[in-house]
């Protein structure tokens, strides 16, 4: 079965804000779906991470090498598109937009072999995950609010991040992670993202000793990106010392870039992202290789429903992987799909049996935010 086409369109219009110091608009694209055509009509689809025009100049050196390839490869189709765009550096735009190809290649796996892509990935370890409701940081009033009504809907664990943590001062920190645990209760999961990847980040490595120490007075089960994203042995000592979990990894591409961050010790939760790292291809060996050096890993997931469904069918593959990110929200994720995500009495989501990532995207609703036609249409 062949590939005839593949096509992408980015999502403009209700882009939720990253808490980045340059700040996102409703308009800019940050989010881009990919489509895979294959004979037979089979339609897969991907999330890319990256703008839509830097996918579209991806797809550009890409399409002569995956038109006409095998849409039932993925993984090999996915490695030659890497080995032969090696010149162009690994990582950054072309590495983004082999993410949305592999995902949508075993998107359409699935779909012909009519088994879920976590099946495929070698067997499902679980039928259900605990999504964590991911929102950015407020001032501690605001974020007590928004955070009891998250928790009266039914969430069980959640991630706040950036804001003004680490950008003011260390007494307002505590008292947003003071707020944020008042709201979620004593047995709910919290954790905490610095944000360290930010342009405007000053903190160094005793701020963050000194903030993980803070947090373990309010049972926080991670500390995310505490540190700037390259400073491997500051957070190799930070790992070491600190009195509550580090987690990192969102920015890294490949599983080249994971390798020496889990073998130096440095990451107790590494967080590759599936739209942005190569696919569900490459996360798999990194979950593996997490795995066999007792590191854990939870993808990290600021992106759409597609990308959601894929980590969803990771996490049923990967032994380790019991959470998911769930950006509370946006539209990109709860309002695309034709049947919308939905919490169980335990907080939990349930993981989509059907074939391939297990979603079917809905036109109209797709339509408000990006050209549904052109991603989904016949060829």
């Amino acid at each position: 079965m062949k590939i005839i086409d593949i096509r992408a369109t980015g999502l403009r219009g209700a882009t939720p804000e990253g808490g980045w110091q340059e700040e996102l608009t409703q308009d800019d694209v940050v989010h881009t779906l990919v489509t895979v055509h294959a004979e037979d009509g089979l339609v897969g689809i991907g999330s890319v991470f990256t703008s839509e025009s830097l996918v579209r100049g991806a797809l550009e050196v890409l399409r002569p090498v995956i038109i006409g390839a095998n849409a039932l490869e993925p993984e090999r189709t996915s490695e030659r598109l890497h080995r032969t765009t090696f010149w162009m550096g690994r990582g950054g735009s072309i590495t983004h937009a082999i993410s949305g190809i592999d995902t949508a290649l075993w998107d359409i796996l699935g779909k012909a072999t009519a088994q879920p892509v976590g099946r495929l990935l070698g067997g499902r370890y679980r039928e259900r995950v605990r999504p964590y409701a991911s929102l950015l940081m407020e001032q501690p009033e605001p974020m007590r609010d928004h955070l009891l009504q998250l928790r009266d809907t039914g969430w069980t664990a959640f991630k706040i991040g950036w804001g003004p943590f680490g950008r003011i001062d260390q007494r307002l920190d505590e008292r947003i992670v003071a707020a944020a645990r008042e709201a979620v209760g004593p047995d709910a999961m919290l954790m905490v993202d610095a944000g360290a990847s930010d342009s405007a980040w000053t903190q160094g490595y005793k701020w963050a000793l000194r903030s993980a120490h803070m947090l373990r007075d309010y049972d926080v089960a991670w500390f995310e990106e505490p540190l700037p994203p390259d400073a491997i042995d500051d957070y190799t000592h930070l790992r070491r010392l600190a009195p509550v979990a580090i987690s990192g990894g969102e920015v890294l591409t490949r599983r080249q870039s994971f390798h020496p961050w889990i073998e130096a010790g440095a990451l107790d939760i590494v967080q590759p992202d599936v739209t942005k790292v190569g696919g569900i291809s490459e996360l798999r060996r990194i979950g593996w290789a997490a795995h066999d050096h007792g590191v854990k890993l939870i993808p990290h997931g600021w992106n759409t429903a597609v990308g959601l469904a894929t980590d969803l069918q990771l996490a049923s593959a990967l032994p380790d992987t019991d959470l998911v990110e769930y950006v509370t929200g946006s539209p990109y994720i709860d309002d695309i799909t034709a049947r919308p995500w939905q919490l169980d009495d335990d907080g939990m989501l349930a993981i989509p049996d059907e074939p391939g990532l297990g979603i079917d995207l809905d036109p109209g609703k797709l339509a408000q935010y990006t050209d549904a036609v052109h991603l989904l249409g016949a060829v």
